[in-house]
């Protein structure tokens, strides 16, 4: 019997798969049209917060703008509630609330914040769908972009800039809008005389819009954006962020739909490559979690509607975290995203109840320069400019007097009348009774009420200056 080779089987060797890069010879990242459940929600915000921002700013309450941060008078108005500079620790109260509440929504669903509010991203998709109804689909746009100019190219690349130019003046008259009273400011730019600071910043608003999101896009979230740079530090195994299902998908590989991958030995990936062309930021999903995708889950909707075809189960690309792509269970409640919530809601409440017992009348306390007089009955007099304010939307009567005042006696103007969000400056004097010994200087706290409601008042402190052991 002779001796025989020994045969042993390997595996066939396949290439790797073909990839469409995400950007063009013109370096630019042309996006191709898809449907699907996260585009629906995605529009459906984008919508809300576009009729919230360009609504908003023409809504009239009470004979005046609803929502105006007037910078003349120092004041913020909104709605029924005006907010003056001594509130603006409310503004910086309010600032760190909605930094609590991205750093919380970024530890449990990672970057959907820029996929579905961020403005960047908003307008962004605006532009691209002025460009789609302009120019065309993805392969349209491509060869337009390699042909040689001519009329049609000329018309098409005009009609997409007007259209750019046009939604980035709106965005700038109304962003402006909300510092200046609009409906004014709107006549002006209609009829041409709008002039000085106002013009300066509607252009400028209208040329950062124009630029951001028509020209540099993808660029200012992936360069521009600090959030993309420090996202990371707040996942953990468990943040829910878009995630390619390698253990499914590979190996990847085109295919006949009445094909069962498990026969050809192949994943349910067909390398399609429709996730790369919907991404706004050019990215494969495939190469996992990349510091540019921005969560808008595009390639989501795009996978589905391919394992819709193909007859396969949905969840080829879905929203997962790192413990259930490993096989185990995402823990929704854990130590970090338990604390940035508590912290939150904490915030959250502490700021409610500054606003519900926001004082409705600021007193505001100086001292004449001078440190103390004698008056013509032998008192020793200071002297101060009191500045009141009434924040209130209807006139009120105050009562100005001292507090813990024993010994001193309050002179000058103590009943006032003041129109709605009115600001008055009252001198009075503070004289001090001959029969209280003098300490050189001391505390004084002035103090002014509502005369028909008490509980609302404010204080002032200042120093009361006289000579030693009068």
């Amino acid at each position: 019997m002779s001796d025989r080779i020994p045969v042993q089987l390997i595996q066939t060797f396949k290439p790797a798969p073909t990839r469409i890069k995400a950007r063009t010879t013109d370096n630019l990242i042309h996006t191709r049209s898809f449907t699907g459940l996260f585009r629906t929600l995605r529009i459906s915000g984008a919508g809300v917060l576009f009729l919230l921002f360009f609504g908003t700013v023409w809504l009239n309450w009470g004979g005046r703008q609803a929502v105006l941060w007037d910078l003349s008078e120092s004041k913020f108005h909104i709605f029924g509630a005006t907010f003056w500079p001594q509130d603006f620790i409310l503004l910086s109260a309010l600032l760190i609330i909605a930094a609590f509440g991205l750093f919380a929504i970024t530890v449990f669903a990672g970057r959907v914040w820029c996929g579905y509010t961020c403005p960047q991203s908003s307008w962004t998709w605006l532009f691209m769908w002025c460009e789609k109804i302009t120019e065309g689909e993805r392969n349209q746009r491509i060869k337009l972009q390699a042909a040689p100019w001519g009329l049609n190219k000329l018309i098409r690349r005009s009609a997409k800039h007007t259209l750019w130019l046009a939604i980035s003046l709106l965005t700038g008259l109304t962003f402006v809008g909300y510092f200046t009273p609009i409906r004014p400011l709107a006549e002006e730019l209609l009829t041409l005389q709008m002039a000085g600071v106002s013009l300066f910043w509607v252009l400028f608003f209208t040329a950062a819009t124009y630029l951001n999101a028509g020209w540099l896009r993808e660029a200012v979230c992936m360069h521009m954006c600090p959030y993309a740079r420090f996202q990371s530090v707040m996942f953990d195994k468990d943040t829910l962020t878009i995630s390619y299902d390698a253990a499914r998908g590979e190996i990847r590989g085109p295919r006949k739909r009445e094909v069962k991958p498990a026969n050809i030995g192949l994943g349910d990936c067909i390398d399609c490559q429709m996730c790369v062309q919907v991404c706004p930021t050019g990215i494969d999903i495939r190469d996992g979690l990349q510091m540019e995708c921005i969560g808008c889950a595009a390639c989501i909707d795009a996978c589905d509607s391919i394992m819709d075809k193909m007859g396969y189960a949905r969840g080829l690309i879905k929203y997962t975290s790192e413990h259930q792509l490993q096989g185990g269970k995402t823990h929704l409640l854990r130590p970090r995203l338990i604390g940035y919530t508590a912290v939150l809601l904490v915030m959250i409440g502490a700021l409610a109840v500054a606003l519900v017992q926001r004082p409705m009348v600021s007193l505001d306390a100086s001292k004449d320069r001078g440190l103390f007089r004698e008056n013509s009955a032998g008192q020793i007099e200071n002297i101060y400019s009191l500045k009141i304010i009434n924040k209130t939307q209807q006139r009120q009567a105050y009562h100005l007097s001292l507090v813990d005042g024993d010994g001193f006696i309050l002179q000058g103007k103590t009943q006032l009348s003041l129109a709605p969000g009115e600001i008055v400056d009252v001198p009075v004097s503070v004289a001090m009774l001959s029969e209280r010994p003098g300490k050189g200087s001391e505390e004084m706290t002035f103090k002014v009420a509502d005369s028909d409601e008490p509980g609302v008042y404010s204080v002032a402190k200042s120093r009361f200056v006289a000579p030693m052991n009068r």
